[in-house]
């Protein structure tokens, strides 16, 4: 069963740090892009950040210079580092990705996590 789970969500006062991990579980060949989304309440769910499998990052305007995206394609892991974070950051934060399977050929799925919470609060 191919599985992306989420940790490292939590409570941070304004101006904390805190480190999201994703790992993509499973039957994979390989991956192509990842990213991490987020969804606060009463809000649509926005992009926060996302990577290519060579590297190549974007930002949401509103993360950019805060936020920094990376993955480990040995571990089938993308991170997000938090930093100086604010109470508007509050938010679901998912990740997603494109994954090429075993035995399915070079089509790629796109899968979700499961969300972890990120509250940023005093």
């Amino acid at each position: 069963q191919v599985r992306l789970v989420e940790s490292g969500g939590g409570l941070v006062q304004p101006g904390g740090s805190l480190r999201l991990s994703c790992a993509a579980s499973g039957s994979i060949s390989s991956i192509n892009d990842m990213a991490w989304y987020r969804q606060a309440p009463g809000k649509e769910r926005e992009l926060v950040a996302a990577i290519t499998n060579g590297g190549t990052t974007t930002y949401s305007d509103s993360v950019k210079g805060r936020f920094t995206i990376s993955r480990d394609n040995a571990k089938n892991t993308v991170y997000l580092q938090m930093n100086s974070l604010k109470p508007e950051d509050t938010a679901v934060y998912s990740c997603n990705a494109d994954l090429l399977l075993m035995g399915w050929g070079a089509r790629s799925y796109n899968y979700w996590g499961q969300g972890t919470q990120v509250t940023v609060s005093s």
